[in-house]
């Protein structure tokens, strides 16, 4: 995956460029050591995407150094004089690199790939996908990047071919729908899709058949999965679903505070959790084993729990402390170690689970203000207070956290998870410099919330989903295509408002 975005960068090269990089080969073979022009205003290697001056906001140096290593550039093309080392090389000095083999392999390591992807953010556009006349609640791209799915209020689930031009693959209209679809996902084979609403129920759907149109019970079976069995009857919904990464289970958050585990080669519950103490609205796995979980709640905590040692404990492995008003969403980075979470105290924070507290060492205490995030407006007293047992390794700040439960993610592996990126209840997309804390990127368009957005897992594009019922996607600025205008449908929705 990587190496095709290589080749379509290589493709949006100008023919100036081209050039420069025929003399940056022939010098690269006279002098390694020399420092050559940085073209990195080519092609969109510009400001976005490497904020790396060291600050006060920088992070800790085991994961600056792990976020370093997984996209630094090949040691030949990055010095400048004998001792000193370019944090930054072109997109063009690279290639001129690989053509005079500096790496003596003949080709980009995977370090290399990730330093010239990840000077690519996607800023340009937008390109209206689709649009809907209800909310869009959640969005994901397929592991490879083939398919595209979206929930929406109004009992709809689009799934799209992403390489087929964005066409409608499947057309879900849900069954027993409560408010809203409040979460999707996709197992591990792409051949089931499980939705959640605010129920006890998750359905799960064979995605594979040919038909586009899905009407539950109707020509298609969606199958329901009980989650009930140790709950309170029909009294809680499902907040958060996902599945295993070996596709045998799922794990989901509900409003009865509970952590739920449901083993589908078995058909039944194989654990309930009392995980907090408030609704718990958002579950993953930390990494591929199946072993650990991360939770967040509105209680204000993050909290970690070791399946091999639960029965035993019968409490979680540790605690995060550091947020001063409800968790909306976690994600994981994959290595069983970091794990990022969006807050409606207006922030992003970043967690290492060897930091975390074995219990809760330190109350905040009440706050002095009345307030409730799905109407009102983040009280202006409230935005500089810290709390005082705060784990967390960074924070980032910027966006905005209201009205709904607002999700934020690791940038794809292809870019060397260097950036974090959210929605935000102004209607923007913020991308974060995981190692500065900076705002690289702020992608405006939508009218309304920007509850999901997503990142291509191996291309520079991102597609985000908002209340306003528009799905658009955006794409790095080397492209050579124009954005769309918006359709007469979206004007006529505009005028509307």
């Amino acid at each position: 995956m990587y190496f095709s975005l290589v080749e379509s960068l290589e493709e949006n090269l100008s023919e100036e460029n081209l050039s420069e990089m025929g003399q940056y080969v022939s010098r690269l073979e006279l002098d390694s050591e020399e420092e050559f022009y940085d073209a990195s205003n080519t092609a969109n290697s510009s400001s976005y995407g490497h904020a790396h001056d060291d600050n006060s906001k920088c992070l800790d140096n085991e994961i600056s150094d792990l976020t370093m290593i997984k996209s630094k550039p090949n040691e030949h093309l990055s010095k400048v004089v004998p001792g000193k080392r370019k944090r930054s090389v072109s997109a063009v000095r690279m290639l001129a690199g690989r053509e005079a083999n500096y790496s003596g392999r003949g080709r980009f390591t995977s370090a290399d790939c990730c330093h010239v992807a990840s000077r690519y953010v996607p800023v340009k556009g937008p390109w209206l996908v689709d649009q809907m006349s209800s909310r869009a609640y959640v969005s994901q791209f397929s592991t490879d990047g083939s398919l595209f799915i979206t929930g929406f209020q109004g009992s709809h689930i689009r799934i799209y071919n992403v390489d087929r031009g964005w066409k409608v693959k499947k057309n879900i209209v849900a069954k027993s729908l409560r408010w809203t679809i409040t979460d999707t996902s996709l197992s591990p084979d792409q051949q089931y899709l499980v939705y959640s609403s605010m129920s006890p129920l998750v359905h799960i759907v064979d995605i594979g058949s040919a038909a586009t149109e899905s009407h539950a019970n109707v020509n298609e079976i969606h199958d329901g999965l009980d989650f009930s069995e140790y709950g309170e009857g029909y009294g809680f919904g499902i907040f958060s679903v996902k599945f295993s990464t070996d596709g045998r289970e799922l794990v989901a958050g509900s409003s009865d505070d509970a952590i739920y585990v449901y083993d589908l080669e078995a058909k039944k519950l194989s654990l309930r959790i009392s995980a907090h103490s408030s609704d718990v609205n958002t579950v993953c796995f930390a990494d591929e084993s199946g072993h650990l979980i991360f939770s967040g709640s509105d209680d204000n905590y993050c909290k970690v729990w070791d399946r091999r040692c639960f029965i035993a404990r019968g409490k979680a492995a540790g605690v995060m402390m550091g947020h001063l008003e409800g968790i909306t969403f976690i994600d994981s980075r994959g290595d069983g170690r970091y794990f990022i979470s969006n807050g409606k105290d207006q922030c992003i924070k970043l967690w290492d689970v060897r930091k975390m507290s074995s219990n809760i060492t330190c109350d905040p205490g009440p706050r002095n203000y009345e307030w409730d995030y799905r109407w009102m407006d983040y009280p202006q007293q409230a935005r500089h207070l810290r709390h005082p047992s705060d784990l967390s390794v960074a924070t980032y700040e910027g966006h905005s956290v209201l009205r709904t439960l607002i999700r934020c993610y690791f940038s794809p592996e292809f870019s060397g998870q260097k950036y974090i990126y959210t929605g935000s209840n102004d209607g923007s997309v913020y991308i974060y410099d995981l190692v500065s804390g900076a705002i690289v990127a702020k992608l405006d368009h939508h009218m309304s919330v920007v509850r999901d957005c997503n990142w291509h897992p191996s291309y520079p594009m991102l597609v985000s989903s908002s209340w306003d019922g528009s799905l658009v996607k955006w794409d790095f600025s080397g492209s050579d295509e124009t954005p769309a205008p918006p359709s007469d449908e979206r004007d006529l929705w505009r005028r509307h408002l």
